[in-house]
């Protein structure tokens, strides 16, 4: 019987650590204070701070230091935002006229397509930079 206890509080720390992690993404770029985040889940801020450094373990978010209202708390950042579909709305094989017959098979193709090499660099460290990534 203890065993079943124990599988039911692990599947609501794992309910719980993936409502965490999707909150955060959903805060881009803003964050979200530790305190606040397990208040919005109804979580004690020991069981938040274990999801927080489980999370940050696996490096899925990160912890910044932060003084507020005279305490120290950590603010948490997604480390990867949820996709958006503006997010590839300026890729350039929507317009190029090679589309109809590019294909990884043919010479003209995505591996050796130098606008579709500099567009991915470009967004790669654009996001880098704006997740603090070093």
């Amino acid at each position: 019987m203890s065993e079943d206890l124990e599988l039911v509080k692990m599947s609501k720390r794992n309910d719980l650590e993936q409502k965490a992690l999707q909150f955060i993404m959903n805060t881009g770029f803003d964050g979200i204070l530790q305190s606040e985040l397990w208040q919005k889940l109804r979580a004690s801020s020991r069981e938040g701070s274990r999801i927080a450094i489980k999370l940050e373990g696996k490096r899925l978010i990160r912890r910044e230091k932060e003084l507020r209202n005279g305490r120290w708390t950590y603010r948490l950042y997604p480390k990867r935002l949820p996709a958006r579909i503006d997010s590839i709305a300026d890729v350039p094989c929507l317009m190029c006229p090679d589309n109809p017959r590019c294909d990884p098979s043919s010479a003209i193709s995505p591996q050796n397509c130098e606008k579709l090499t500099e567009w991915l660099l470009s967004i790669s460290k654009n996001e880098s930079r704006a997740l603090g990534d070093s």
